[in-house]
């Protein structure tokens, strides 16, 4: 077994995230996952132990933490309940950018935990193609700023606070603007409740914007600008805090895994599964998968920090190499745990749903592999993919 990753650094935030994976998030997976219901309790309680605020920097009341330590909280969030760890997950991603460009009000809120932010990137035009907005900004009046959009697979939707909304530029050139967009704003419409494979209390639904009406001082960054943000800020956030969710549920499909080849016996041979070479051989390479996984997670955390030149390179990978051994260890979980892994109470079957997850959210692995081939050849990243 590998060693549980650290998460916040003061041991009072240890113990509280330890409470909340024991007395909420823990009891309450199943059943989120059974109805499909936002995980309302969890994020309360991560409120309540100062983990929305964690990237949050410490001169707006934030924990001031880095990736490598909201890497672990969502590793071992995922691995206990997938859909509130997403819900996180998204939000630190938010959270990058509003902490750098957005109100005051709006980062004190986040940092003291009374806020819960998530991205609109992906839309119906453009699909997964995130840096490729198909939805515009246009001057509505002194200040004022309309937004028109058809947002698709939005986390938290209906449930946020605010929203990182991305669309063309209001008058600059370039690919995408940012804004920050309140949750009630006028125009704003939850299209119906998710009903998902995996991730399913994740609220991860359509939001439509038909005139929304913004202030221009909520644009993040600069006008036309938001791809550099987005690129610079946001992915790097969250490719490497998909590839710990991912490593997360790895864990616990096989530490899942374990505990049944060790607990099921063979009766007329008197040995349990974990005696016998073929499913003993299967887990080994399956933990030797998970384990290459977390080397070269802990490495892109490394050059992020180091500022490697190697560090783009390694955050588009992550992802995709997480995301895959996540699915193939799910598989290989299912084939090794046999019947009793298509039974609810094992745990298996839900953390095999929620191990596909990072697949399709873009980017996709396909669209990572065809960014590192143009990385690795010298390409720009982009090219003819806008």
């Amino acid at each position: 077994m590998s060693p549980s990753p650290e998460v916040p650094s003061a041991p009072a935030k240890d113990e509280r995230f330890e409470a909340v994976l024991r007395d909420t998030a823990g009891p309450l997976a199943e059943e989120i996952d059974r109805s499909g219901r936002f995980p309302r309790e969890g994020v309360r309680a991560l409120a309540e132990a100062g983990l929305l605020g964690l990237l949050s920097s410490p001169e707006h009341g934030g924990a001031g933490g880095d990736l490598r330590q909201a890497a672990g909280v969502v590793e071992r969030l995922a691995g206990t309940c997938g859909s509130t760890a997403m819900v996180l997950l998204m939000h630190y991603a938010a959270t990058t950018v509003v902490d750098r460009h957005g109100p005051l009000d709006a980062r004190r809120d986040i940092a003291e935990g009374n806020h819960l932010s998530t991205l609109a990137f992906s839309e119906r035009g453009s699909r997964s193609h995130f840096w490729a907005p198909a939805s515009t900004a246009t001057p509505d009046g002194p200040g004022a700023v309309r937004l028109d959009a058809e947002k698709s697979w939005v986390t938290s939707a209906g449930e946020a606070d605010s929203y990182v909304w991305s669309s063309k530029p209001l008058r600059a050139d370039g690919v995408m603007s940012l804004w920050l967009v309140e949750a009630g704003s006028a125009g704003l419409d939850v299209r119906g409740d998710y009903d998902g494979f995996g991730l399913r209390g994740n609220a991860s639904s359509p939001v439509t914007g038909k005139g929304v009406s913004v202030a221009e001082t909520a644009m993040l960054g600069a006008d036309g600008q938001g791809l550099d943000t987005a690129l610079g800020l946001v992915l790097p956030c969250f490719l490497v805090l998909s590839a710990a969710f991912s490593l997360g549920v790895t864990e616990a499909l096989l530490d899942l895994t374990a505990r049944h080849l060790t607990g099921a016996r063979l009766e007329h041979l008197g040995r349990t599964l974990a005696e016998q070479p073929v499913p003993r051989q299967e887990y080994a390479r399956l933990r030797l998968r998970a384990d290459a996984a977390r080397s070269f997670l802990d490495a892109t955390l490394t050059a992020l920090a180091d500022g490697s030149p190697e560090a783009q390179l390694r955050v588009l990978q992550v992802k995709a190499l997480a995301a895959e051994t996540a699915a193939e260890v799910a598989d290989g979980a299912m084939r090794l745990c046999g019947g009793a892994a298509f039974r609810r109470d094992l745990g298996v079957e839900r953390r095999f749903r929620d191990a596909l997850a990072a697949r399709v959210m873009a980017p996709t692995t396909e669209a990572l592999h065809d960014f590192c081939g143009r990385a690795g050849l010298g390409l720009p990243l982009f090219g003819d993919a806008r």
